[in-house]
């Protein structure tokens, strides 16, 4: 009876080690998934900055451009 009893005891804490286990791993995964999600944001932030840019120039060029017309 004590054995049966031990053996309860230890199936149950391994069950709960088993648990924290997949915790902790599903843990890393959503860490992981956020760093790269951080890093295509950032992507995203430096790809906006050069179209911004682009966009600008752009702009100014037409506007000099078109100073030169009515001159």
């Amino acid at each position: 009876m004590d054995k049966l009893l031990y053996l309860q005891s230890e199936i149950e804490r391994c069950q709960a080690l088993e648990e924290e286990l997949i915790e902790l791993q599903e843990m890393t995964k959503v860490e992981s998934i956020q760093k790269e999600i951080l890093r295509k944001k950032k992507d995203l932030r430096e790809i906006q900055q050069t179209f911004q840019e682009q966009t600008d120039e752009v702009i100014r060029s037409y506007q000099k451009e078109q100073s030169g017309v009515t001159s």
